[in-house]
């Protein structure tokens, strides 16, 4: 069974860091890794995403301040948010595009960023 938790959310000041870690289980097969972000009210955005080959892309609000990387050996990837912004704040899941084409989702781990 696939399972993909996230960690590393909290409480964060404006123009702070935070390192969201996600970890898959269940199946080595992942072909894409990302993290999206939902907003009350708001839809869920991509944020960013990254290949087995380590290709990134992320979303243009990001571009700059947030790092994705991934660990294949470990079935993980983290997010590396610097340079925080009041509208970061969101819900942030992790989602795992496997090679049979599905798709899995984490719990989500709250991000709030605030003074």
């Amino acid at each position: 069974q696939v399972q993909l938790v996230e960690s590393g959310g909290g409480l964060v000041q404006p123009g702070g860091s935070l390192r969201l870690s996600c970890s898959a289980s269940g199946s080595p097969n992942i072909k894409a890794m990302g993290w999206y972000r939902q907003a009350p009210g708001k839809e869920r955005e991509l944020v960013a995403i990254i290949t087995s080959s380590s290709d990134a892309d992320y979303a243009d609000s990001v571009k700059g301040r947030f790092t994705i990387s991934r660990d294949n050996a470990k079935n993980t990837v983290d997010l590396q948010m610097d340079g925080l912004k009041p509208e970061d704040t969101a819900v942030y899941y992790c989602k795992g595009t496997y090679l049979d084409a599905r798709d899995y989702w984490g719990q989500g781990t709250l991000v709030t960023v605030s003074s």
